[in-house]
């Protein structure tokens, strides 16, 4: 089958973690035999802020992770139908831009023969629902949300079961315990700042309970604005700046442990939603501890595959615990790794994605599915 999808940013995982799940997709559709486009605008924020940040040495772990992927630059005043090509299935993300994403559901609405999905992984619906509704998706076949409450909500606009939830997931041909262990110490958080929503939550089950259980602190992520690193420093933590998430197995593979913090709208409104990092550290196999987080769809075991703190002093607890105990570790280490072979894949996402494909493809595009 051949496939385009139209990303935000395939080379570039600044501040984007839909590249994250993008790559570990494609990659296992490629291995299937599959024909893969990715396709992404040229100058996009993620890249330009990657490069900014980092220059283009910043791309070197994601091309040598990945040397089968590679993306297309393309005008926004490009042709669609050039861009879409003769692919027989289309997917576009929802980071595009508005007149993108409705040229091209022109094109299915005129009698192009692919399907055509859209793909929402944000909480713009809830956060900023004009946003996503000034969208025009009526030529579209489907779509994928990345939550069975983001998919409430499609629904809610008329979507019905066209609306599929199609979770995040590993990509465990990289994100894997490492081959041989080393010494590790300390606690490390990978995260943005994002826009300020959670700063309180970032400073009661993250900073203070580090501090308080006497342990060291790497926090790596961008968009810090200067209070937050002030706030940072405070707590004696070591601010990294940007990391490829590329390196992101590299990085767990030296600490004791991570932590979970929603960012409001997954903690509120859209509950059952983890953030890939949850995905990627359990298959790194590195103990977790989350903060408040509703695991709705139930997919994983909470106590089991990771430790839920309810509170700032039960998070102490928890680090103290996991600091103290090898056998906790271990044996959180086991039941996620075991959780997220069992359910959470890329192999997993790709083997839904080609049965919704199948349930709306012509004939001849299933058998290509096959």
């Amino acid at each position: 089958m051949k496939i385009a999808y139209f990303t935000h940013s395939l080379a570039s995982c600044w501040n984007h973690g839909n590249a994250h799940f993008l790559r570990g997709v494609l990659r296992e559709l490629i291995a299937r035999g599959h024909d893969v486009r990715a396709l992404e605008p040229a100058g996009n924020w993620s890249l330009a802020n990657l490069l900014a940040d980092a220059g283009d040495t910043g791309l070197a772990p994601y091309r040598a992770a990945y040397p089968e992927l590679a993306s297309a630059s393309f005008d926004p005043a490009a042709d669609p139908a050039a861009l879409v090509g003769d692919a027989d299935l289309v997917i576009v993300h929802e980071w595009n831009e508005p007149a993108l994403v409705a040229a091209i559901g022109a094109l299915r609405k005129a009698g192009g023969r692919f399907t055509l999905l859209f793909h929402d992984t944000h909480h713009r619906a809830v956060s900023d629902p004009e946003a996503i509704r000034a969208f025009d998706l009526s030529g579209y076949d489907g779509v994928l949300a990345f939550g069975e409450a983001l998919s409430e909500v499609y629904r809610r606009w008329g979507w019905g079961d066209r609306v599929w939830t199609w979770h995040e997931a590993a990509d465990i041909r990289h994100f894997h315990p490492p081959v041989e262990e080393g010494e590790r110490e300390g606690l490390v958080w990978i995260g943005n700042w994002g826009d300020g929503e959670r700063t309180q939550e970032i400073e009661n089950f993250l900073l203070r309970p580090a501090r308080d259980a006497s342990l060291s602190l790497d926090i790596y992520g961008v968009r810090y604005p200067d209070e937050a690193k002030a706030l940072l420093a405070s707590y004696g933590v070591h601010y990294r700046g940007w990391a490829p998430n590329a390196s992101a197995p590299e990085i767990f593979a030296r600490h004791l442990a991570t932590v979970h913090v929603p960012r409001l709208f997954y903690s509120t409104i859209l509950p059952g939603i983890p953030t890939i990092r949850v995905f990627e550290a359990l298959a790194c196999g590195i103990p977790l501890v989350s903060a408040p987080w509703d695991d709705a769809e139930h997919l994983f075991r909470p106590g089991i595959d990771y430790l839920v703190a309810p509170d700032g002093a039960a998070m102490v607890r928890h680090l103290q615990d996991l600091q103290a105990d090898p056998a906790l570790r271990a044996a959180l280490v086991e039941s996620g790794l075991q959780m997220i072979y069992a359910r959470h894949t890329c192999a997993h996402r790709v083997d839904e994605l080609l049965a919704i494909v199948g349930t709306l493809a012509s004939p001849e595009t299933i058998r290509m599915t096959a």
